[in-house]
């Protein structure tokens, strides 16, 4: 059965594909959550003046995410951490301590937006990848430093 489908479907192929594909799925799975159009003369015509509408939709979704990578960027990212006397951390940096302090800053990112390969375990700068949009990534630098502890008069 040809369809048009609707919206992205992982291995099946992308919104305004026009697939041959089961009947059965077609009609027991697509339709029913509406990812997918029978292929008619008439729905073809339709879906060309709902194409127009959604491209400037993810236009302006993709402009949008662009702005927020660009506000990321800006950010200043600064991790206090406890180290020993050689230098290294007690424990690591991760991406989770990296997404508290960007949604401290106000931006609502996931912790599995932060592309890093590793902890950081050492003090220093490092580049960061932030995944805000499937098409855009923003890199901003994270500096860990070294956790100051405070004097007796500071306690006081």
């Amino acid at each position: 059965m040809k369809v048009i489908l609707k919206s992205d479907i992982l291995n099946v192929g992308k919104q305004g594909d026009i697939k041959n594909l089961s009947s059965g799925y077609v009609r027991n799975y697509l339709v029913p959550k509406n990812l997918a159009l029978e292929a008619t003369p008439q729905n073809l015509k339709i879906w060309e003046k709902e194409k127009v509408k959604l491209e400037k939709q993810k236009e302006e979704v993709l402009k949008k995410a662009r702005e927020l990578a660009e506000r990321i960027e800006k950010t200043s990212i600064t991790i206090s951490v406890k180290v020993g006397e050689t230098g290294k951390l007690f424990g690591s940096v991760t991406s989770a301590d990296i997404v508290k302090v960007l949604n401290d800053n106000g931006f609502s990112i996931d912790k599995q937006n932060v592309l890093i390969e590793e902890p950081f375990k050492e003090i220093g700068v490092y580049a960061v990848d932030v995944k805000v949009h499937p098409e855009v990534i923003a890199r901003p630098k994270v500096w860990i430093v070294e956790e100051k502890e405070a004097t007796k008069e500071e306690k006081s």
